[in-house]
């Protein structure tokens, strides 16, 4: 009989791999698995309950929050300061980042940067969405207030990133920079099993994502890798597939196992990107990374970019690593006429 390992055995077992871990890394995504399996439950009977739809408030990047976005918010909240191992958050859903101060969590040695629900304008049409999350030893010294510089560290100083797409079965994909592994909700025992051992985003792809409606903001290096995609050329198995979700989450997690880039340039309205630097981007460009992709904002690898605010926005280029490379070859020669 198939042996199934679950992912607090495997957190347990691959435990040895992060320097000076004494069990406190393994309670914490302990705890992120325990809140995505009641966002899950949430997603799933969404269409049942009165947890659709707006609140009726607008979150601090102008955008309606959405009720799901809330619940997910407050989920992910209760557990990480119930595992004791987080001493504070920043997400997509508050302005400042919130600092827990009581019990065990002040002299928590982990901080915590998320997005509780990416895609959730989706949730309405039943279409995939995502949690993203990301985690940093503190800078600060322990029993200390935390500050901003606990969480304005570049992605390379990331201790694990991952996140979870509620679709037609619901993933816990993450890397402790050690490779990246997925594990699928096996509702009948409430478990996440590992079903995606050692993913690999391959080398090429035939897909691009891209949100073509915004076209004519687009740079013109963009706009010509567009065309390049769609033209006609057997060498290069051209024509490549447009496939875009809408959910930073599902497109990425698509392309990684499919092979394909991901594209969210800066536009016209939105000059420096649209996707947030801290929970968003950095996550997704260290499982690119330790998946054998690629991820940067069209000039630099994302990992290296030193935040400077919470909510920062840069673009984002990821997938395939010759994918991306050949965007930045349109970025680099179009920039420079």
């Amino acid at each position: 009989m198939h042996k199934v390992t679950t992912l607090n055995q495997f957190i347990i077992e691959r435990q040895a791999e992060i320097p000076g871990a004494t069990g406190e890394f393994s309670r914490l995504l302990h705890h992120i698995g325990i809140a995505a399996k009641k966002v899950h439950r949430e997603v799933n009977k969404a269409g049942l309950v009165d947890i659709l739809g707006k609140v009726g408030s607008i979150n601090v990047q102008g955008e309606d929050q959405q009720k799901l976005d809330v619940y997910a918010d407050n989920t992910f909240m209760d557990e990480l300061r119930a595992s004791g191992e987080c001493c504070g958050v920043a997400t997509e859903e508050n302005q400042d980042i919130v600092v827990f101060e009581e019990g065990l969590c002040r002299d928590a040695k982990y901080v915590i940067c998320m997005d509780p629900l990416d895609g959730s304008s989706n949730i309405d049409v039943n279409v995939s969405v995502g949690t993203i999350f990301s985690i940093y030893k503190r800078v600060s010294s322990l029993g200390e207030p935390l500050t901003m510089e606990d969480f304005f560290q570049p992605g390379t100083q990331q201790v694990a990133a991952g996140y979870v797409i509620y679709g037609s079965s619901t993933m816990l994909v993450y890397t402790s920079g050690n490779g990246v592994n997925g594990f699928t909700l096996d509702t009948s025992i409430g478990e996440f099993c590992l079903s995606h051992p050692n993913m690999q985003t391959p080398e090429n792809g035939k897909i691009y994502s891209i949100n073509e409606g915004n076209y004519v903001n687009f740079p013109v290096g963009v706009k010509k890798f567009i065309k390049y995609c769609q033209e006609k050329d057997d060498a290069t198995k051209r024509p490549y597939t447009s496939r875009y979700i809408g959910s930073l989450v599902a497109d990425f997690h698509r392309n990684m196992l499919k092979g394909g880039v991901f594209l969210y340039p800066q536009t016209s309205s939105h000059p420096t990107g649209k996707l947030r630097l801290l929970y968003e981007c950095n996550p997704m460009a260290f499982i690119a990374e330790q998946s054998g992709g690629m991820a940067t904002d069209g000039e630099r690898r994302i990992l290296e970019i030193v935040p400077e605010a919470l909510h920062q926005r840069v673009p984002l280029y990821t997938g395939s690593k010759k994918m991306v490379q050949k965007v930045q070859e349109f970025l680099t020669f179009f920039n420079n006429i």
